[in-house]
């Protein structure tokens, strides 16, 4: 890496705000439902809010001067071009795009199982710092059986789609080699330029989807309260804050128990459904958040 800074420790707070982060990402769905209703495709979607997260970012640093990044060099570039597309415009177009072929459950299952992948892609190419316990390999299968109990809720039925389930395991690697990314730059660089970075090259990257479908939303539509609302939403709590407070956490964490908490994301899913569409708190999930949150104790008691 071309740049240093130093990193502090306070494993509480960090897991406080990876799990808020998470469960503000668990709500996520009601909005961008409610933008799809109105027209916008999911494409616009995550261009229009990873556009006002990062000029609201760009904003931010220009008038405070923090969150400056060091001198430019093209492997630091080239890294952070990564984080874009990982956790950016291929992340989303393939996680939304295997909706169309395949069902949520599917879906929901492929993605949220990144932590197993991540902690084995970690774990091959750091093999002398980051060897992992039975312990730790335990509670992240313990915490995606967990997972599985509240997304199934019972119906253990799947129905394979090759396609669908393909591009929701190609979402599931991506956020899984976001992770290892994030490894070897969240002690290098401050978060708020690694954020910016990432919000700058998912622009990027999604442009070339704009050749095979262009297009966009037009002003009227944009103008609506329900639609700049939600984005308002999206852009500057679910993008801006969350990426921000997400990487955060990787590096005071690490990347891979840090991961870890995205097993909670369907239990904040239901959770909000519970209490804003009034649907039903069933055993499967009290048994499934039990079995998420044992594993994600096992798998923070590193060595």
């Amino acid at each position: 890496m071309c740049a240093k800074i130093s990193k502090g420790s306070n494993n509480v707070v960090a897991h406080l705000v990876a799990f808020l982060t998470i469960a503000i990402w668990g709500t996520t769905f009601v909005w961008t439902k409610l933008l799809l209703m109105q027209g916008l495709s999911p494409a616009h979607i995550f261009t229009l809010r990873f556009l006002l997260a990062y000029l609201l970012l760009l904003l931010f640093t220009t008038m405070t001067g923090k969150g400056k990044g060091p001198r430019f060099c093209w492997k630091d570039e080239l890294v952070m071009a990564g984080l874009g597309l990982t956790g950016g415009s291929l992340y989303f177009l393939t996680e939304n795009a295997a909706m169309l072929f395949t069902t949520a459950t599917n879906t929901s299952l492929i993605v949220c199982a990144c932590p197993l992948f991540a902690m084995l892609l970690i774990s091959l190419c750091y093999p002398q710092t980051e060897r992992f316990s039975r312990r730790e390999l335990g509670g992240s299968l313990l915490a995606f059986v967990g997972m599985a109990v509240v997304v199934l809720n019972g119906h253990f039925v799947l129905h394979l789609s090759p396609l669908g389930d393909l591009l929701a395991f190609s979402a599931c690697l991506c956020w899984a080699v976001y992770s290892l990314l994030m490894k070897r730059v969240g002690g290098h660089f401050p978060t708020l330029y690694i954020t910016r970075k990432v919000f700058f090259y998912g622009l990027v990257t999604i442009l070339p989807y704009y050749l095979f479908d262009p297009g966009f939303p037009s002003l009227q539509l944009l103008l609506r309260p329900s639609v700049w609302g939600n984005l308002l939403f999206l852009g500057c709590v679910a993008s801006m804050i969350c990426y921000l407070t997400w990487n955060w956490c990787m590096v005071k964490l690490g990347a891979v128990t840090a991961t870890n908490w995205v097993y909670f994301n369907p239990i904040t899913t239901i959770l909000f459904a519970w209490l804003i569409l009034g649907e039903q708190i069933t055993p499967y999930f009290l048994i499934g958040t039990a079995c998420i949150l044992l594993g994600i104790y096992l798998c923070s008691k590193r060595k």
